[in-house]
C-alpha cells in the first residue's frame, strides 16, 4: 500500500481528496485506491507502421511496464483511463494485443474502466478479454466529473486528458526545456499524456492555475507560474 512519507511523487489535496501525482504520469487517488491515467494511446507505433512511417519500437512494452511500477508503488486496486486506451484500428497488430493480454494477466484482480475518448471511437472498444469497463464522456465519481475531453462539470471537479500538456521553461541563461505537465485550474484538471509515443501541446496557464512538470523521477511545481496557487489543488511533497 502507498507509504505517504516515501512515495516518489507529489501530494495535493484536490476537491478535498488526497491525490499523488505521479511521475509515471498518472494520478492516484488514495481513498478509493484508484490510478487514473489519460492517453496511452497503445498501439500507436504499430498504426504509424502500418502507413509505412517510422516509429521506434518497444514503446508499448515499456508503458506497460512504467504502469506496473506505479499500480505496484501505490497498491492501486482500480485503474481509470481518461480516453484513447487504443490509438487507432490498425495500430491493433498481434504483438500489441499480445503484449497487452500478458499484462492483463499479470494485474487478474485489478478493475479497469476507460472513459471513451476521440480515438477509442475509431479504434473501436477493447477486446473482452482484456476486462474493460467502458463508459461515455462524463463518468461521475463524486467529487470528480471524469471526462477525455476537458470540459467543465456542474457535478464535480472534471479530470480529463485529450490535450497532452506540457510546460515550456526557459532558464536564465535562455535555455528552453518541455515538460509533460500535470495542469489544474479552478474547474478542470488535465492529465499528461501516459503513451510515451504521444506528442505534447504547450499550454498556456490562465492566472492562478497550478502546473506541475514531470523531471524524470519527479514531479515539480513550477515556479512563477501565472498568478501563483490555485483555489483548486494545494500541494506539498510527503
Amino acid at each position: 500500500m502507498l507509504d505517504d512519507q516515501t512515495i516518489s511523487g507529489l501530494y495535493c489535496s484536490l476537491a478535498g481528496e488526497d491525490v499523488w501525482l505521479l511521475p509515471e504520469r498518472a494520478l492516484f487517488w488514495k481513498r478509493p485506491a484508484t490510478l487514473i491515467i489519460a492517453d496511452p494511446h497503445i498501439g500507436k507505433p504499430g498504426a504509424f507502421r502500418a502507413a509505412a512511417i517510422a516509429a521506434p519500437e518497444g514503446t508499448t512494452i515499456a508503458d506497460l511496464e512504467r504502469l506496473s511500477t506505479a499500480i505496484r508503488r501505490c497498491g492501486a486496486q482500480r485503474l481509470i483511463v481518461l480516453g484513447d486506451l487504443l490509438h487507432a484500428r490498425s495500430g491493433r497488430t498481434a504483438a500489441t494485443m499480445s503484449a497487452f493480454e500478458e499484462w492483463r494477466t499479470r494485474h487478474n484482480s485489478l478493475d479497469i474502466v476507460l472513459v471513451r475518448g476521440n480515438h477509442d471511437t475509431r479504434a473501436g472498444d477493447p477486446p473482452h478479454s482484456w476486462r474493460v469497463m467502458c463508459v461515455d464522456e462524463p463518468w461521475d465519481m463524486a467529487p470528480f466529473t471524469l471526462r477525455h475531453h476537458p470540459e467543465s462539470s456542474v457535478a464535480g471537479y472534471t479530470l480529463a486528458g485529450h490535450l497532452h500538456p506540457a510546460a515550456r521553461l526557459i532558464g536564465a541563461g535562455k535555455q528552453r526545456l518541455t515538460l509533460p505537465c500535470f495542469w489544474f485550474g479552478a474547474q478542470v484538471g488535465v492529465l499528461p499524456a501516459f503513451g510515451s509515443f504521444t506528442g505534447t501541446k504547450v499550454i498556456a496557464p490562465d492566472p492562478g492555475d497550478q502546473v506541475f512538470v514531470i523531471a524524470e523521477d519527479a514531479v515539480v511545481a513550477v515556479s512563477g507560474a501565472p498568478g501563483g496557487t490555485a483555489s483548486a489543488p494545494t500541494a506539498s511533497r510527503r
